[in-house]
C-alpha cells in the first residue's frame, strides 16, 4: 500500500485554495462603466455646487458688509456697540453670569419634562371619574400657555415676595426658576399629549389583549413610544428656555443679561449686550445642530421603518 507524502498533498490543497480565490476573485462585483461615470458627474456636481455655494455666500457678505460700514450712522454705532475695550472688560462678568443660566436650565429643563409628562397624562386620562383631573390639567395649559411669559415672570417674581408668606422663598432665582417651569410644562405638556394620541390605538388594545392593565400598557407601551416620536420638538422646546432662562433678571438676579445690564449703566455702551447675546448664541448653536441632527435621524429611522 503507498502511503501519500504529506508534502505533495499540502501543495495541492494550496493550489486548490489559490485556484478558489482566483475564481472568487474573477466573480467579484465590477462596476461598469455607465456606473462609474454616474458616480463621476455625481462628484462634479456636489464640488460645483459646494463651489457656487461658497461664492454666493462671500458675495452676500461683502454686500452687507459694504452696506454697514458705509451707513452714515456706522461710526457711532461701531463705538457704542462693538467697542472692544467694553467687550474684553465685559466678557468675564457676563460669562460668569451665564453659568447661572446654565444652572437654570439644567433644573427647569427636568422639572419642566416631568411636570409636563405628569400633565399630558393627566389629560389623557379615560373615564368618568377622571373628569375633574382632565379639565385641571385642560385649564393650566389654556392659562399658561396664553398668559405671556415676561408678565408671569413678574407676577411670581415681584408678587409672591410681596405676599409675606412663611416659609416661602423670596430669592429671584427659585421664583423665576418657578415661572419658567410653569410656563414652559403647558407646551411641553401639549407636546407629550400629541405623542401620546399618535400612537395607535391598536397598541393599546394588543396590550390589553396580552393581559397589561391600563397602567401598565400606558407605562410600557404607549409613552416610550410616544416620547420617541416628540423627541426633535421635546429639543425645540429646551432650545427656547435656554433664551429665556435670561428674563430671570427682572428680578434681579445676576444672570449674563444682568451682568451687562451693570455694565452698561456704568458705562453707557451698549457692547455688554452683544457679547451675552454672542455668548447665548454660542450656547445655543450646539443644542440647534443636535436637534437637527436627531431629527434627520429619526426620519431616516422612520423611512426604513427603525422606528414605529
Amino acid at each position: 500500500m503507498t502511503v501519500p507524502n504529506d508534502r505533495s498533498g499540502r501543495e495541492d490543497a494550496d493550489d486548490d485554495r489559490s485556484g478558489g480565490g482566483t475564481d472568487a476573485a474573477a466573480d467579484a462585483y465590477v462596476p461598469s462603466q455607465r456606473r462609474l461615470d454616474r458616480e463621476r458627474h455625481k462628484r462634479v456636481r456636489a464640488r460645483r455646487a459646494t463651489a457656487v455655494a461658497a461664492l454666493s455666500t462671500l458675495a452676500t457678505g461683502a454686500v452687507l458688509y459694504l452696506i454697514v460700514v458705509n451707513a452714515p450712522g456706522w461710526p457711532r454705532t461701531k463705538e457704542t456697540f462693538f467697542d472692544g475695550q467694553y467687550a474684553r472688560e465685559a466678557f468675564p462678568k457676563v460669562l460668569e453670569g451665564l453659568w447661572l443660566n446654565v444652572r437654570l436650565l439644567l433644573v427647569c429643563g427636568v422639572a419642566v419634562l416631568v411636570l409636563g409628562m405628569l400633565i399630558a397624562v393627566a389629560r389623557t386620562l379615560r373615564g368618568p371619574v377622571f373628569f375633574p383631573l382632565r379639565v385641571l390639567a385642560a385649564a393650566y395649559t389654556d392659562f399658561f400657555r396664553g398668559l405671556p411669559l415676561i408678565i408671569n415672570l413678574m407676577i411670581v417674581v415681584l408678587g409672591v415676595p410681596a405676599l409675606r408668606l412663611q416659609g416661602v422663598t423670596v430669592d429671584p432665582v427659585l421664583l423665576g426658576g418657578t415661572a419658567l417651569t410653569l410656563t414652559y410644562s403647558a407646551y411641553v405638556a401639549e407636546v407629550f399629549r400629541a405623542g401620546i394620541e399618535s400612537v395607535h390605538p391598536s397598541q393599546r388594545a394588543a396590550a390589553r389583549s396580552l393581559g397589561l392593565t391600563n397602567r401598565q400598557a400606558l407605562r410600557h407601551v404607549v409613552l416610550p413610544q410616544a416620547v420617541r416620536r416628540q423627541v426633535p420638538p421635546l429639543l425645540n422646546d429646551l432650545v427656547s428656555l435656554q433664551k429665556d432662562t435670561g428674563l430671570v433678571s427682572i428680578g434681579g438676579a445676576v444672570d449674563a443679561v444682568r451682568a451687562a445690564d451693570i455694565i452698561v449703566g456704568r458705562s453707557l455702551n451698549y457692547t455688554p449686550y452683544i457679547v451675552a447675546g454672542l455668548l447665548f448664541v454660542a450656547l445655543t448653536i450646539p443644542m440647534t445642530r443636535f436637534t437637527d441632527w436627531v431629527t434627520a435621524r429619526m426620519d431616516r429611522q422612520r423611512t426604513q421603518g427603525g422606528t414605529i
